[in-house]
């Protein structure tokens, strides 16, 4: 480490799913005496240790972590939630003189953080809870179709395949009677200054993560995927809640319930993830210009390069 350097508040690593961020902001948290900060919007959630490779207990033990299964698979966790979840965890570790090191595949904590959240009106508990009790047993093609004739500049943003957005959308209209688009101007105040915090993006070859993507699923089921998909749809929440669409858990769920081979749920799983991968990239790439992408060997080396390059 170079001499009288002071660590920034934050450093930021983001990529898609299997790339290896989680070890890379071990190592980093470990150099500067740091806590590894969740920034994935799947492995907030308690439900899912192994389906959301959350970081195992020996990882943290081995240094601090924030913002990791603090949250029940009932509740609807969103941006908004997060953003006050990591000002708190910001000002913590701030007060104990720690780096936040920032890590997740979720690239629109990431954009938030940096560039504020769009100033969007909060839903009443019953609005939501009448709009998705309206919705419960809906495909989401059939709930885009009912946006695109309240909310047609909305959807036509919007993949029918994404029905949490949906919703989101769905539920502003409700509220407000206007367009989500219209509120998407204005913004709050960031949290981070880009200039000011370190920002990486891991930028393995495709093929090198479809291979860590198929590798992990199957290791995922040696140690126990089914078990744990088992014990979330026990629970019987509404399946569309975030924590029931987690990559793997609708499959593994309709293989449990007969519907298909085991073999063919791990094959959508990987498919699924594999997909998301590509969209990472994809928003990370037009989303998050201030992130340096780390590609090739010796990550680590680079990203304490481009760290320690910053002058104190």
């Amino acid at each position: 480490m170079r001499k009288n350097f002071t660590p920034p508040r934050a450093i930021l690593i983001a990529g898609p799913t299997a790339s290896g961020k989680s070890a890379l902001a071990q190592s980093i948290a470990q150099r500067y005496g740091g806590a590894v900060v969740n920034a994935d919007s799947m492995q907030v959630y308690r439900d899912l240790r192994i389906l959301t490779a959350r970081p195992t207990l020996t990882e943290e033990q081995a240094v601090p972590h924030r913002l990791f299964g603090h949250v029940d698979g009932a509740e609807n966790y969103s941006v908004g939630r997060w953003l006050e979840d990591f000002r708190a965890a910001l000002e913590e570790l701030a007060a104990q003189k720690r780096v936040a090191v920032v890590a997740g595949g979720t690239g629109l904590y990431f954009k938030a953080a940096l560039q504020g959240l769009s100033d969007i009106p909060p839903v009443p508990t019953e609005v939501r809870a009448r709009v998705r009790e309206r919705a419960r047993g809906r495909p989401s093609q059939e709930l885009h179709a009912e946006l695109a004739k309240l909310d047609p500049e909305t959807a036509s943003r919007l993949r029918a395949s994404d029905p949490q957005r949906v919703l989101r959308a769905l539920e502003i209209f409700e509220t407000t009677g206007r367009s989500l688009a219209q509120f998407q101007g204005a913004r709050t105040e960031p949290l981070l200054d880009s200039g000011a915090c370190p920002a990486f993006f891991i930028a393995p070859s495709r093929p090198a993560v479809f291979a860590r993507i198929n590798a992990r699923f199957d290791q995922m089921v040696e140690a126990g995927a089914l078990g744990e998909a088992q014990a979330l749809g026990a629970r019987g929440l509404d399946p569309l809640l975030p924590v029931m669409r987690a990559h793997g858990v609708p499959h593994l769920l309709n293989f449990l319930d007969g519907h298909i081979s085991l073999d063919e749920a791990i094959t959508r799983a990987k498919s699924d993830t594999r997909h998301y991968a590509k969209r990472q990239v994809t928003f990370a790439r037009h989303q998050l210009p201030a992130f340096f992408w780390l590609e090739g060997e010796e990550i680590a080396a680079q990203a304490f390069a481009a760290v320690e390059s910053i002058s104190p």
